[in-house]
């Protein structure tokens, strides 16, 4: 992809049809982490065709393991895995990556992982992947930019409890523990899906993990000689599901998305009928249409279950179109409402204060050049430009292929005008 590559929107307020959603983005990354337990070749399905994975599979590759892909099927075969460093240039690509850390702590006692980049939306320290990581035997230190964790005394199960449910602290320690001596218990877990995808595969590589998808976790350490490769398919991308349906809400619809577990988007659901949208579900799909105005809504972010903070800037969006005047709380990440000068471009009318957003809905919004500040600011962009009067050209676009496959082809089959252009 060019960096001078842009996505240029002629706004025709048509969405409709149905979309099938790629695995999850927030899962696969951390299921090709996992793959290091198994010591040998594991096969994972339904992982999505997106940058992010293409540099953890290049983190892997660092490490020694071999990585083969065949559209959506992955083979990751890490028996010859001896290298226990992440280079700068990997890490600072992507947070993900420092997910890495708890199985190479699990697998050889120690592990080098350069501090984290990646987004712009927030600080996201990592001190609750240390703090847990802590408590099962690992001490750290850190010497030019590089975290180094070894484990003197080997893993022990310890009891946990997370000051906030992190994702990603939650899974590091989850990993790190199936090889712990005795019994871990993870308290304030994240209770994501995907975190339940994670346990689910370790469990198929001979892991003993249960309580996933509650707020406590409980794992019994087994001996690394144990784990074995396994299979596994990822689970639906709840985010890109959620995303399409906003679509469908924005101008009437009727969207379906297919591969996506309606239980994972119960708030968004909840929030989408709200505002105005009749929403249908099956086992795995979701449809939804509006034949009435937008209404306004406040909405505030949390962890799962709550209101997803992936979701805020396309409900921003809607809010901005909706009859009256919403307000949106951002408690998950301080820089998220970076997205709003972006939507003012077109026309938004949005007040921040510290985290809250006032939006008083407006008639309409015009088409313009805008930014994607943030994966998620940027698939929403690209549907402000399918509402807005002319034309809208997204730039810096890098961030939308991080997280979404084929976002310009889905939105196309949709009805949408829309190009990706040099």
């Amino acid at each position: 992809m060019s960096e001078k590559e842009i996505i240029v929107v002629e706004g025709n307020n048509v969405l409709s049809g149905e979309v099938r959603v790629s695995g999850a983005k927030n899962s696969a990354l951390k299921l090709i982490a996992a793959s290091l337990l198994g010591q040998g070749a594991s096969t994972l399905h339904n992982v999505p065709l997106i940058s992010d994975i293409v540099v953890m599979s290049e983190v892997l590759e660092c490490l020694g393991a071999t990585v083969e892909r065949d559209g959506h099927t992955m083979v990751i075969d890490t028996a010859q895995v001896t290298s226990r460093e992440t280079p700068y240039e990997l890490v600072s690509k992507m947070r993900a990556s420092i997910s890495v850390l708890g199985p190479l702590v699990a697998r050889f006692g120690q592990a080098r992982v350069a501090m984290p980049g990646g987004c712009q939306i927030g600080a996201r320290k990592i001190d609750m992947h240390l703090v847990g990581l802590e408590a099962l035997g690992v001490e750290f230190t850190v010497d030019h930019g590089y975290l180094n964790a070894h484990t003197p005394n080997g893993l022990h199960g310890a009891d946990v409890t997370l000051e906030f449910p992190s994702v990603g602290a939650t899974e590091n320690c989850l990993m790190a523990a199936v090889t712990a001596h005795g019994t871990t218990c993870i308290e304030n877990a994240a209770r994501e899906p995907e975190i339940v995808d994670l346990a689910n595969m370790l469990n198929a590589m001979g892991g003993k993990v249960s309580g996933a998808g509650s707020s406590i976790i409980q794992v019994e350490g087994v001996p690394l000689e144990s784990l074995h490769p396994c299979e596994h398919t990822t689970v639906g991308d709840r985010i890109e599901a959620g995303t399409f349906l906003v679509g469908g809400a924005l101008t009437g619809g009727p969207v379906t998305v297919r591969g996506i577990d309606p239980s994972y988007l119960h708030m968004a659901i909840m929030k989408l009928r709200a505002m105005g949208c009749c929403v249908e579900a099956g086992e795995d799909w979701i449809t939804c249409s509006r034949n009435q105005p937008l209404q306004p809504t406040d909405i505030q972010t949390l962890p799962h279950p709550g209101f997803p903070t992936d979701l805020q800037a396309q409900f921003m969006l809607l809010c901005s179109l909706a009859h009256g005047t919403s307000m949106v709380t951002e408690n998950v990440f301080e820089n998220r409402f970076m997205f709003a000068s972006e939507l003012a471009r077109m026309g938004a009318d949005i007040t921040i204060e510290d985290h809250h957003a006032l939006v008083r809905g407006v008639n309409d919004l015009q088409g313009t050049d805008v930014s994607s500040t943030d994966l998620r600011a940027g698939a929403a962009l690209v549907l402000a430009g399918i509402v807005a009067e002319g034309e809208t050209r997204v730039h810096n676009i890098k961030h939308i292929d991080r997280g979404y496959e084929d976002y310009v082809g889905k939105l196309d089959l949709l009805g949408a005008d829309i190009e990706r252009v040099t």
